[in-house]
């Protein structure tokens, strides 16, 4: 029904007259909104045309006016409605279809947007506003398309660039505000995505995109518990929300899976624990922070389990997640230095030093650079053979056996390049005797101290055959090898004065 149709009065002469006075101060009403929207004082405006529209509530440029002083305090739905008011009244009242186009196009609705600004132009071709308007309407329909194709692409950055510049155009839209914020949410920005949100809920506190959006925060931020309570209210207001539903499934599957994994854990049930910080990781590859310290975790069980080399990707896993996670660098500088890659266990002890500079991580730091340290020099026990721990009775044997398996005399027959190779290691195993066979230089060695200091060993001064023949001199003399066919090759044999 037309809204000329509706409360058309059978009036009487005396209230044919009242009508004109009521018109007549209707008018007035009018002027003085008009003054005020002038002053920029919009919300007397806004009254003044409200008395208006009481006095004469069939009159389409009171709607009209009463719509543009709303848009100017940007309460966008309010100015729809009155501008499809005026036009309802007066189909050919231009400027009521502009402002209901403009208010369309402020809440994101571009192709209604677009009709509204055809009819204008259909009423006046050459009206530059609605041409300029019509092609933004058409700019705005190509942030959504493009938007559209981000997300499913999983390019949050390209979608947040795409909402931006939509609400340059739709400042009002909901739709456009709650995508972005949720892929800053995706994006780890959380405190902005929160931001979106929070501003959306002062001005509907039943806005179930905008709970989800505030929950899926919480969610990302490794606070589950809450996070579920904002899914539930989400739900509560929209009990169809997919988006909602499935987040709440992961946050309690993911606490459950975690909590069961850390449990078995604490009751040293470490391959269980590994397998249930597995199963976790593969709920929600979204969720940076809690798989940050489920790979943390899984390295922790895998180093329990001397699963060294993927305790380390874990922790590399962690680190890439989130680069601020000290446990993570912690852990893998651990396994590095039980891998002996001391290098690398420097480089993360420093990094979490110079983050938190606490007396603990200087010692970790400082142990793993004494490690390197020695990790660069020779290492004696191995040229002997012989583990850290060994007695003296074992470096002596492990000497009287490697200098004679090195010793130049046995290899007169052989290639200058053989010979040359067999001088060094016979050189090595001396050395390596010498420090490891006097207490005070094993120490020494043994704490990494460089043992020229104070005179302890002066390589230089160093003479192999001298300490082979003051370890074989309790035989009394001579020594020789005995290289000749008839002995085979390699055989030895003393020979006493």
């Amino acid at each position: 029904m037309a809204a000329v149709d509706i409360d058309v009065p059978v009036e009487t002469e005396p209230q044919i007259c009242n009508q004109d006075d009521l018109e007549r101060q209707a008018e007035g009403f009018k002027e003085q909104g008009n003054a005020l929207y002038s002053k920029k004082d919009y919300s007397e405006a806004f009254n003044y045309y409200t008395k208006a529209i009481d006095t004469c509530p069939k009159n389409a440029s009171y709607y009209g006016n009463r719509a543009a002083t709303l848009m100017m305090l940007c309460r966008f739905r309010e100015a729809l409605e009155d501008s499809q008011q005026a036009v309802r009244l007066d189909d050919c009242f231009m400027k009521g279809h502009l402002r209901e186009g403009k208010c369309h196009l402020s809440l994101g609705n571009a192709m209604a947007a677009s009709r509204c600004f055809q009819k204008v132009l259909e009423l006046e071709p050459s009206n530059r506003e609605a041409q300029q308007e019509n092609k933004n309407a058409a700019t705005l329909l190509e942030y959504e398309r493009m938007a559209d194709f981000g997300f499913e692409k999983r390019d949050f950055r390209k979608v947040v660039y795409c909402m931006d510049r939509a609400l340059a155009l739709a400042s009002a839209c909901h739709r456009f505000k709650i995508l972005k914020a949720e892929c800053l949410a995706l994006l780890g920005r959380y405190p902005e995505a929160q931001s979106v949100a929070s501003d959306i809920l002062r001005m509907d506190s039943t806005n179930a995109d905008a709970l989800y959006v505030r929950g899926l925060c919480l969610y990302y931020e490794d606070c589950i518990d809450k996070a579920v309570q904002f899914f539930v209210q989400a739900l509560r207001m929209a009990p169809d929300h997919e988006k909602a539903r499935l987040a709440c499934r992961n946050a309690k599957a993911l606490k459950a899976k975690k909590e069961e994994g850390n449990q078995a854990f604490k009751n040293s049930h470490y391959e269980a624990a590994y397998q249930l910080y597995s199963e976790a990781l593969m709920i929600d590859p979204n969720n940076i922070k809690t798989n940050a310290k489920l790979y943390c975790n899984r390295a922790t069980a895998g180093a329990k389990l001397k699963k060294l080399d993927q305790a380390i990707e874990d922790c590399t896993s962690a680190i890439k997640l989130d680069d601020t996670y000290i446990k993570a660098y912690l852990r893998r500088a651990q396994c590095y230095m039980d891998t002996e890659q001391y290098e690398e266990a420097v480089r993360d002890y420093e990094k979490v030093y110079q983050t938190e500079k606490t007396s603990d991580h200087k010692h970790l730091l400082k142990t793993a650079q004494l490690q390197l340290k020695k990790s660069k020099r020779k290492d004696y026990y191995k040229v002997l053979g012989v583990g850290k721990n060994a007695t003296e009775d074992e470096i002596k044997k492990a000497y009287r056996k490697r200098a004679l398996m090195h010793h130049p005399d046995r290899h007169s027959a052989a290639t200058p390049e053989v010979q040359k190779e067999e001088e060094k290691k016979f050189k090595e195993v001396g050395e390596a005797f010498t420090v490891l066979s006097d207490p005070k230089k094993k120490v020494r060695y043994d704490n990494g101290h460089d043992l020229d200091d104070d005179g302890c060993f002066d390589g230089g001064d160093f003479d192999a055959n001298n300490i082979f023949r003051a370890f074989f001199g309790g035989h009394g003399g001579g020594f020789s090898f005995d290289s000749s066919p008839d002995s085979g090759p390699g055989n030895f044999f003393f020979q006493f004065g």
